[in-house]
């Protein structure tokens, strides 16, 4: 590995160490002091993973790192995501044991049971796009989430509550920010159709909460450790056919 690739994985781990157990994630100031590393080179690390897609930064952010300023240096909502872990409210809150994150979306949230299964059970809470209605579950890494003690007055055991992915996994990088703020837990199926009619868009994909959970268990296995690759398109495709899903929204 080059001198350059291993300052930039040192910067990764630190990162994603920092916001897994603070929630939080450390400025560049922090990071460069972590890792033993000039600010020049730290910020040019995190322009090396928003390149890589291992985060996303803001746009002000990725302009200010472009031009190697110091204006974002401090701000540690610059770096908007660090999938499964997001530093801004995208929708979802995670609590674990000792800490409490924004959890990226469905996905993400029911994903950080499973990297940090030490802090589990976590109680992952949203509200319905549709309607506003409070969901909050129980996850963990042993067993998929069991439906709500007390259904609303909208849902019944009949209809339980479901994800709803709004955009395709070909199209997912296009705005990650605006496809993780619609991977969405709604009350129910029904739900799902109703906001759709209301904000015009299409239907995208709807899955149980048992096949979120299973979507979610070993997506970002190894995430914290070094030398972690993201899955290649074909490794992706593979995943998502040994979970359950099918058809052309998955690329498959």
């Amino acid at each position: 590995m080059a001198r350059s690739a291993e300052k930039t994985e040192d910067v990764r781990v630190a990162l994603y160490a920092g916001l897994a157990s603070t929630g939080r994630a450390p400025t560049i100031p922090e990071l460069a002091a972590t890792t033993s590393q000039t600010l020049d080179d730290t910020r040019g690390s995190l322009l090396s993973l928003h390149a890589s897609r291992d985060i996303a930064l803001t746009s002000a952010a990725l302009r200010s790192l472009q031009s190697n300023s110091s204006d974002h240096d401090t701000d540690a909502s610059a770096i908007v995501m660090a999938h499964p872990f997001a530093t801004v409210n995208l929708g979802f809150s995670v609590m674990g044991q000792s800490a409490l994150w924004w959890g990226g979306c469905a996905w993400d949230s029911f994903a950080l049971a499973h990297l940090l299964p030490d802090q589990g059970p976590m109680l992952v809470a949203t509200r319905c796009p549709n309607c506003v209605s409070p969901l909050a579950f129980e996850v963990n890494a042993a067993a998929p989430p069991a439906p709500p003690a007390v259904a609303s007055s909208s849902r019944g055991a009949d209809s339980p509550p479901v994800a709803h992915f709004l955009v395709p996994m070909t199209r997912v990088w296009d705005d990650v920010v605006h496809t993780c703020s619609h991977q969405s837990l709604f009350c129910n199926e029904e739900c799902v159709n109703s906001w759709l009619a209301k904000t015009g868009n299409d239907k995208g994909y709807v899955m149980s909460l048992d096949t979120l959970w299973h979507f979610a268990r070993g997506w970002y296995a190894g995430r914290l450790e070094r030398g972690y690759k993201r899955r290649e398109p074909a490794e992706a495709k593979a995943y998502f056919r040994s979970v359950g899903l099918a058809g052309p929204f998955w690329g498959l």
